[in-house]
């Protein structure tokens, strides 16, 4: 039939999440480089004679070549045709708790933030790569990096917590309260009540983590980072109205 053979198009991508499809195939979930997030059909890599099953596991940067239509409309599944590894980051923190349970939920916040599929996300797939390179790497504590992926990715979906000024009325500041339903710090005047009260040396990491001043967030101390894990997951909850399975299974005692 005319038109029958699909476009045949390359791309590489962070490989966010594997499913399994029938006995021999999985469905790969990827965030790429030019065409957001998709998800893709690789044939046979479940057998042992598949020549790139192992490239195609999580947190990996490969780069591909996909069979379909990258700019068709709707969520149809592509197929994988060609993939060579230039990262498996997964592979350096496999077996490592801390740094794999915060990978995951970069991942799931990474599709979370992504929810129309093949919608061009350039910035948040090169912060997704750092990300998870810089778990790989391991010169921060996993929570370090994954709490200013969660601020980064927010301030990319336009949800960044006010940290400098009232999230209220704007006035410039260091106000004492934080307030999830308002937006962040909030003033004296502005403050709702139930407003939590978090450590100045918090709001100081929470602010470093957006900015990425390393110096401040690898000196903080651990009841800063636990504080500033709470108010950062909470914030972003809030914002996607529905928990992520990933953030109760971190491991926040790395790195304290």
């Amino acid at each position: 039939m005319p038109g029958y053979r699909r476009q045949l198009y390359r791309d590489d991508a962070v490989v966010l999440r594997v499913q399994k499809l029938g006995e021999s195939d999985r469905i790969i979930t990827l965030l790429t480089r030019r065409h957001g997030r998709l998800r893709a059909v690789a044939r046979g890599v479940r057998r042992t004679t598949s020549r790139f099953g192992a490239r195609l596991e999580p947190f990996g940067h490969v780069d591909l070549q996909l069979a379909g239509n990258p700019d068709g409309p709707g969520s149809s599944l592509h197929t994988v045709s060609q993939v060579e590894g230039l990262q498996l980051y997964g592979k350096r923190f496999l077996g490592d708790y801390p740094r794999y349970t915060a990978a995951s939920a970069i991942a799931e916040t990474a599709e979370r933030l992504t929810p129309v599929e093949r919608e061009p996300s350039l910035r948040l797939f090169q912060l997704t790569l750092g990300a998870v390179r810089a778990l790989a790497d391991g010169t921060h504590a996993p929570t370090l990096v994954l709490d200013a992926y969660l601020l980064r990715g927010m301030a990319l979906a336009g949800w960044a917590p006010a940290l400098v000024e009232c999230a209220v009325c704007g006035t410039r500041g260091r106000h004492r309260a934080f307030s999830v339903p308002a937006g962040g710090c909030v003033c004296p005047d502005c403050r709702p009540p139930g407003a939590a009260h978090p450590a100045p040396a918090t709001i100081d990491l929470m602010a470093a983590l957006t900015t990425g001043d390393w110096r401040v967030a690898d000196t903080s101390e651990p009841a800063s980072r636990r504080e500033c894990s709470g108010l950062v997951a909470a914030h972003l909850q809030w914002h996607l109205e529905r928990a992520l399975r990933s953030l109760p299974l971190v491991d926040r005692s790395a790195g304290d």
